[in-house]
């Protein structure tokens, strides 16, 4: 992602993200953080890139892809700022992230997107080529190089902390009387 791609998102929009992403959830997060603390290179250049919480299952013959739905993010929470830190542009999960994240999203100018729980179908449709990157013997938890076209997301956390889980809430909160 360009710089200019996320000065420009504000919470709420929703965008058909195109191009290339990774996908990772707690294992492969857990050893690339465990590279970065140990000063190795990691297996996947982080600059500007956007990681898809997900594992897909298993393809059906015939199929590129099995369902890939959004795993809950705040799982990534312990690992997302030393990734931020590593220039991780953007993730893709679903549900809140926790304070410390927000924050790092914020100092670090990144995003996040909300992604539909129950659209796994939907989501594996936009994935155009699937690649295992890194940690094969992780099976669905292992890191794939997605390329996608329109790719629906929602702007859950914008570069400047701005976050939709917190202003929906206000939006809808019922006066006491």
């Amino acid at each position: 992602m360009k710089e200019s791609d996320i000065f420009a998102l504000r919470v709420g929009d929703r965008v058909l993200l195109q191009g290339v992403i990774y996908t990772a959830r707690d294992a492969a997060h857990k050893r690339l953080v465990e590279l970065l603390r140990e000063g190795k290179d990691l297996p996947i250049d982080l600059a500007g890139q956007v990681i898809y919480y997900t594992g897909p299952a298993p393809a059906k013959p015939g199929e590129l892809i099995g369902a890939a739905g959004p795993t809950t993010a705040y799982r990534m929470d312990p690992y997302t700022i030393p990734l931020l830190a590593a220039s991780l542009k953007g993730m893709i999960g679903k549900g809140d992230r926790g304070e410390a994240v927000m924050d790092a999203i914020k100092s670090y100018q990144a995003v996040y997107f909300a992604a539909t729980g129950g659209a796994a179908l939907l989501y594996s449709r936009s994935i155009k080529k699937a690649t295992v990157v890194a940690y094969p013997e992780l099976g669905p938890e292992a890191i794939l190089r997605l390329e996608v076209e329109d790719f629906p997301v929602i702007v859950a956390i914008d570069s400047s902390g701005t976050n939709l889980y917190q202003e929906g809430v206000r939006g809808y909160k019922m006066p006491k009387v």
